[in-house]
Formats: C-alpha cells, sequence, structure tokens
C-alpha cells in the first residue's frame, strides 16, 4: 500500500512500506506552478508512485525531478517519468551529471551549483552540495525556503512502517539504524569524513522546521538542534566507536 501525506504546505510524502526489509520508501511531491519530484523511487515502484502522483497532479506536468545521489531508490524510475512528462528536466549537482545522470538519463540534466536556487513558482529551493552526506560524492540536498522544508534523502533514516510525521525526537531510531550495522541488511550505510561535521552544522543552520526523510517520518519541530544531534551521533557511534 502506498499512503499520501501533506508534511507541509504544498509538500506531499508518497510512502511505500517494504516488509521483506522493513523500510518505507518515500518520494517528496511539490504541487506548485512547476511540480517538482524529489526521489523518483525504484523502477519496480513507479506503476505505485505514479498512481499516488495522479491523486494529487496530472504526472505528465512534472517540471523538475530531482534526488540526492545516484542510486536506485533515489533516481531508479528516471527514465520512465522523463517519459511520461515530456517537459521534465532533471536537477542534481555537477558532478552527478557528469559521472552518471547524463549518461543514464534520456535528457540532459540542469545542474546546481552550492546555494543556487530553483524556482518552482510560489517556492524556492536552496541547493545544498553535500558529499558524502548522507552518502556518494555527488550528493545535495533541497531547502525550500518559505516553510523550510528540508529534503534530507537518506539522514534520519528509520526502520518500521512509521507514522508519516512526528514531532518527537527521531535521532533515537536514528541511532538504532547505525549502532546495529553489523546486524543491518547495509552495514557500513554512511561514511563520516572530515567534512561531515561542517557539512551538517551548514544544514542545522539553515533552521528547517520539517525535516523530509526519505525513509522513516518526517520531522516537524527543531531542525536546527535534530540536525546538531545527528552530527553527535554519528560522530560518536562512527568515530568513537571505532577507537574503542
Amino acid at each position: 500500500m502506498t499512503n499520501i501525506t501533506e508534511i507541509a504546505p504544498d509538500i506531499y510524502c508518497i510512502s511505500t512500506y517494504e516488509p521483506k526489509i522493513d523500510m518505507q520508501f518515500i518520494q517528496f511531491l511539490v504541487k506548485d506552478e512547476e511540480p517538482l519530484l524529489f526521489h523518483t523511487g525504484l523502477k519496480v515502484m513507479f506503476p505505485l508512485v505514479r498512481e499516488a502522483v495522479a491523486k494529487i497532479i496530472d504526472p505528465s506536468q512534472i517540471r523538475w525531478i530531482s534526488f540526492s545521489h545516484f542510486e536506485a531508490d533515489e533516481c531508479g524510475s528516471l527514465n520512465e517519468w522523463l517519459t511520461i512528462a515530456p517537459n521534465a528536466q532533471t536537477v542534481c549537482s555537477s558532478i552527478a551529471a557528469f559521472v552518471s545522470v547524463d549518461d543514464f538519463a534520456i535528457r540532459p540534466s540542469k545542474t546546481l551549483a552550492h546555494t543556487e536556487v530553483l524556482n518552482t513558482g510560489k517556492y524556492r529551493f536552496q541547493f545544498q552540495q553535500t558529499p558524502q552526506v548522507p552518502h556518494g560524492w555527488d550528493a545535495g540536498l533541497l531547502f525550500e525556503t518559505t516553510h523550510k522544508t528540508l529534503l534530507c534523502s537518506d539522514l534520519f533514516h528509520q526502520f518500521g512502517d512509521v507514522e508519516p510525521v512526528t514531532e518527537s525526537d527521531v535521532i533515537g531510531r536514528f541511532r538504532q539504524t547505525i549502532v546495529n550495522y553489523e546486524a543491518s541488511p547495509f552495514p557500513n550505510y554512511i561514511p563520516y569524513t572530515t567534512h561531515s561535521d561542517r557539512i551538517l552544522q551548514e544544514l542545522a543552520a539553515l533552521k528547517p522546521r520539517t525535516l523530509a526523510t526519505m525513509h522513516g517520518s518526517t520531522f516537524v519541530g527543531d531542525g536546527e538542534r535534530a540536525l546538531q544531534d545527528l552530527a553527535v551521533t554519528l560522530h560518536e557511534v562512527l568515530v568513537l566507536k571505532e577507537k574503542r
């Protein structure tokens, strides 16, 4: 079953739970003059996601398709979306376009530089270049500047068929994801580099009110504090734990 929830004004969460790996796969649709789809989902999920999008807008009207980094659940059905939406264009980092996207996609992409803004009509999305955060040197995130929603990909990943939106602390759930690396189907899921803390602090400085995560509940509340806590958690688990 695919569920639809409006997590912020005109931003809809489209969530499909996969019980085999106990995880939700989520796409975010922005309803605006130039509709934006963030994450396409896996290719096999395309019919489900298309049907969900059709309950909100005409899928052929999608103008922008974006994602954090080149990975199957981020952009596996990109070409299917480009096919049914003839005016759609991929939006990604220049690195992503050069090393993966423009070779894979059926149309050239639009690239954004760090802090460059994409206008969709009523809303403006600031591009944050975030190499290796959550992972992939091509990674980047979009920040909606009016209502302060951060489309944050795999950051704050939570397992389970959880509620679409929460005001409770999601750090505890995320900690379980990375602490139990050995038991997880995704070992070494998130790297920690010399730039990780700086990038997370830059995201925190945006003071987001909504953290729209790709796997798990969207967090509504003090996003600045949540991102700062995330930075501490990653350092504790991925750096200090390894030194013990």
